[in-house]
């Protein structure tokens, strides 16, 4: 006679383990959706104060969008939102530009300092960029280009090439150099075998450094206030700011209605490298 022993401890376990997956999951969807759903019902709310908001407002009210754009005192909202959206994109298109030829040159060339090229690159992830911010107003003076958002977007470009081209040098590499072989017996040049093998074939991963490209600008604070000093030359964060340091004439939910506004272009880039991104990231992580 056989006796059945049913796996009533492991399926115990699964059962455990599932629930505390679905715990930590549900507890840091909240920590992420609060703020956001929080924020967005604060720029519905009547009144400039935090005290009286809600996160479903009782009487919803357009008037904060509204004033966005109205121009009252120094609040120059549509002005700010060009100035971001010009640094960004332009940031974007130089930072992918110089990512994808210099981590060519990295992967598929061999040349004396490659690899202390590499191991400046690697050195300079470490250093945090607002440990620069002093030589940069310096810098800035001497040139005469505070102010100038063309400056703040070489600063950018720079800051995003290290990281990006480790990500973008390592996709290459996964990419065969058969391929490359293949193309010079045909006659291609290094510049046709990079522009029509391994960028299509790199598409996931130029989607990464194109959206870290745009969005590292959209959100900064730190760098544009060293560089940007006159309200009409603000950035985004920089002119939001100005809506609450005074506690005095604060408008928090002003504040609100502008940081909603700023996450419309990133939700619009992100969909439109949406496919290419994910996989991107997946081959970052795994290919890398």
């Amino acid at each position: 006679m056989t006796s059945t022993k049913h796996p009533t401890g492991r399926i115990r376990r699964i059962n455990t383990s599932l629930l505390l997956s679905y715990l930590v999951i549900s507890i840091v969807i909240v920590i992420i959706l609060y703020p956001i759903m929080w924020t967005i019902g604060a720029s519905f709310n009547p009144g400039n104060s935090l005290i009286s908001t809600s996160m479903i407002p009782s009487k919803a009210t357009l008037e904060h969008y509204q004033a966005l754009f109205q121009n009252e005192g120094s609040l120059q909202y549509l002005k700010w939102f060009k100035n971001s959206i010009f640094v960004s994109v332009s940031t974007m298109i130089l930072s992918t530009l110089s990512v994808t030829f210099t981590a060519y040159a990295f992967s598929r060339f061999r040349f004396t300092g490659r690899k202390n090229g590499l191991m400046m690159f690697m050195l300079l992830q470490m250093i945090p960029q607002f440990s620069a911010l002093i030589a940069i107003f310096v810098l800035g003076q001497m040139l005469g280009l505070i102010n100038n958002h063309l400056f703040l977007v070489f600063i950018y470009v720079g800051g995003q090439i290290p990281m990006n081209t480790y990500l973008m040098k390592g996709y290459f590499d996964t990419i065969p150099l058969s391929l490359d072989e293949s193309a010079k017996i045909d006659g291609a040049s290094p510049t046709r075998i990079l522009l029509n093998i391994l960028i299509p074939l790199a598409k996931p991963m130029l989607s990464v450094v194109a959206i870290n490209g745009f969005t590292g600008p959209l959100g900064d604070f730190a760098l544009s206030s060293v560089v940007l000093r006159n309200v009409e030359s603000y950035t985004l964060p920089l002119g939001l700011y100005q809506l609450v340091t005074n506690p005095m004439t604060a408008s928090y939910t002003k504040f609100a209605a502008g940081s909603i506004l700023i996450s419309v272009p990133v939700v619009i880039i992100f969909l439109l490298f949406q496919d290419n991104f994910v996989s991107g990231l997946t081959a970052g992580g795994t290919k890398g």
